[in-house]
């Protein structure tokens, strides 16, 4: 006797099958239906919590099919409850990829204005940032800027990317940036008056920064309304300490870093 398939769909209107992906801590996918984009925080009772890179939640129900990662549709699945593996994801939120070797640095460089600055974007960045063979140079001052420019003679294939401290209409750093900025110089910067202010309170169990007043030392000043000790290098240390993940940092420094890579990186 000839077997015969009980679906009787013909083939070219059948579902092809997608891939069912656990969903892990950290996994960032997208919710189909939303577009509402996010990292796995929590999986329980047929639903999935994501958090996207400005903190807010959301809760989803694992249905078949409904999300995407890296732009292919997935069935988010309840993880099993073996040993975690090696994280997924970077610091920054990028797929991590262990044993990459770092790529042959590309002619285009990122200057971050202040040691703090740098010290900073390598944590958060560093991963992908060897990855694609960037190379972030110290800059001590943004007078600085105009003859680094002039040296570095950025081109096509040399894009030259700038981070720069509390860059804000009419201030002397917007006007500097505007005469290098050009088709293969991009300068950026966040509005905080030092990078301290970029990482969340949150994650220093303080409620907020603290305003200090005009003609203080501001470090020296926020040690002080703090408790800390007057000594901003352990302080810095300190902060420094507490950021593990993009989650600990504030959307307007996140979006200028990420301008830049995507800029410098860019074919």
């Amino acid at each position: 006797m000839r077997a015969y398939n009980p679906d009787l769909t013909p083939p070219w209107k059948r579902s092809a099958p997608v891939p069912e992906v656990p969903a892990e801590p950290d996994l960032v996918v997208e919710e189909v239906s939303t577009g509402f984009c996010g990292a796995v925080i929590r999986c329980e009772a047929g639903t999935v919590t994501l958090e996207d890179r400005f903190g807010k939640h959301r809760v989803y129900p694992m249905d078949p099919r409904g999300f995407l990662l890296e732009g292919r549709v997935v069935t988010l699945v309840r993880p099993s409850a073996a040993a975690p593996g090696r994280p997924a994801r970077t610091a920054s939120g990028s797929i991590a990829v262990p044993g990459a070797r770092a790529r042959v640095a590309r002619a285009g460089r990122i200057y971050v204005e202040g040691r703090h600055d740098a010290e900073l974007v390598e944590k958060v960045w560093g991963d992908d940032l060897r990855i694609e063979g960037v190379v972030v140079e110290y800059l001590e001052g943004v007078d600085d800027l105009p003859a680094i420019v002039a040296d570095f003679a950025p081109g096509p294939d040399a894009r030259l990317g700038v981070l720069v401290d509390h860059l804000v209409p009419g201030s002397k750093e917007s006007r500097l940036a505007a005469r290098v900025t050009g088709e293969h110089v991009l300068v950026v910067g966040h509005p905080y008056v030092d990078v301290w202010e970029a990482v969340k309170p949150s994650s220093l169990g303080i409620e907020s920064w603290p305003r200090i007043p005009h003609g203080q030392d501001w470090k020296t000043g926020v040690c002080r309304a703090l408790g800390w000790p007057e000594n901003t290098g352990a302080a810095w240390q300190h902060i420094l300490s507490r950021v593990t993940s993009y989650k600990d940092l504030e959307p307007e420094l996140l979006g200028r870093v990420e301008e830049l890579i995507d800029f410098v990186t860019a074919p």
